[in-house]
């Protein structure tokens, strides 16, 4: 449905329905706030089945580095007594840490969600609580991934959305080639530049 330049496309409402779900499902199970698990539906749903196996799969590595490496953060700072040292220095250097492993093992489409997922569990375990709160913020991440999956796999796009949305992936694909483009040519005119300024 298209509104002047506003469109409400099947993966909005898919969106909307992840996200209820979520709610619907940790109320039903009285499991707190969702917000971990409705931010990872949004962040794991695309457009069709394919795309959200594909992007599902990097996401659940992604959150395992990141639920990982929030664990560890809680270890450390229950060890270290909750020193503010300790989030300000040890924080950073995870943000590092799932980058270079992210990056090492092929998964650069899961930094963003292993960055994501560490922060939101770090930064929103009250002090004091046990690794058990920890692990089911893990927990959390898993479910609105697998959410995401099962909408996805229930709720299919009609073929004439289908078309539209590889349309619309294919104008931003040509838009970043062009971009690399721009910027190859800008790095081989500093180049020969430099070889100028040589001779």
């Amino acid at each position: 449905m298209k509104l002047g330049r506003f469109r409400l496309g099947m993966r909005t409402i898919k969106t909307a329905i992840a996200v209820m779900l979520c709610i619907l499902l940790f109320h039903f199970l009285d499991r707190g706030q969702p917000l971990i698990a409705a931010l990872s539906a949004v962040f794991s749903l695309r457009q069709d089945l394919t795309t959200t196996l594909s992007f599902g799969r990097s996401r659940i590595l992604g959150n395992s580095i990141g639920g990982g490496t929030a664990i560890f953060y809680f270890l450390t700072k229950q060890y270290f007594h909750h020193d503010f040292l300790i989030e300000l220095l040890v924080l950073p250097a995870l943000v590092m840490f799932i980058i270079v492993i992210s990056d090492g093992i092929n998964n650069n489409s899961g930094i963003i969600s292993g960055i994501a997922t560490m922060l939101l569990i770090t930064l929103s375990v009250p002090q004091g609580e046990s690794i058990i709160f920890a692990l089911d913020r893990v927990l959390d991440t898993f479910i609105g991934t697998l959410i995401a999956l099962m909408i996805n796999f229930v709720i299919r796009p009609p073929e004439i959305e289908k078309e539209e949305e590889i349309i619309e992936d294919l104008a931003v694909l040509k838009q970043k080639e062009a971009d690399l483009q721009a910027m190859l040519h800008d790095v081989q005119g500093a180049i020969s530049e430099q070889e100028k300024d040589k001779q």
